[in-house]
């Protein structure tokens, strides 16, 4: 950041502001998707809605490419390092939390709208994920996309949030905008 120059505080609070509430709208969106989901769309067969139902509602056919589901992510992003370690659903909190709080960091000090909703989106995806970590130590993923048989693993709101501004981030920084005098 050497010989860079600080945004006026106005322009930062109101990135920051944008960042923010973004991730709140994002963050709604995620848990009011997933409620519905497990509220109505793909009920639990038997018990509540969580984990640990030992019957899952049948998969509904939207299009001849897209499914409702119901699959318990205990891992991260395709499962990976998904075991029944008890321990293991606070550890992803915990590496969830401390990413999200990097990226405030980072949230605090933007003075561009375009990194504010990148940031925003990834944040409030994390927190997203979260909360459902924190209510039923695993993640709720629905949306299956499919084609001649071949299924992407199931996902959510929060996880479409998450990839989108990593996408916007990483295409910031391979592109970067032209600098003004």
């Amino acid at each position: 950041m050497i010989g860079e120059t600080v945004a006026p505080a106005d322009i930062r609070r109101r990135m920051l502001g944008l960042g923010f509430a973004l991730a709140a709208v994002v963050m709604l969106a995620d848990q009011l998707s997933k409620w519905w989901v497990l509220a109505s769309a793909l009920p639990c067969l038997s018990g509540p809605p969580g984990p640990w139902c030992a019957v899952q509602a049948p998969p509904i056919e939207v299009t001849s490419f897209f499914n409702l589901v119901m699959a318990w992510n205990r891992g991260v992003s395709f499962g990976l390092f998904a075991h029944e370690a008890e321990f293991m659903p606070y550890v992803l909190i915990a590496v969830a939390l401390a990413i999200s709080t990097v990226l405030v960091l980072w949230l605090r000090r933007t003075d561009r709208a375009f990194q504010a909703v990148s940031i925003g989106l990834v944040i409030g995806g994390a927190l997203g994920n979260v909360i459902d970590r924190l209510r039923f130590g695993a993640v709720a993923d629905f949306l299956d996309f499919h084609v001649s048989g071949w299924h992407w693993p199931a996902f959510n709101v929060a996880d479409s949030a998450i990839v989108v501004g990593v996408a916007l981030i990483v295409a910031d920084g391979l592109f970067p905008r032209p600098a003004t005098r």
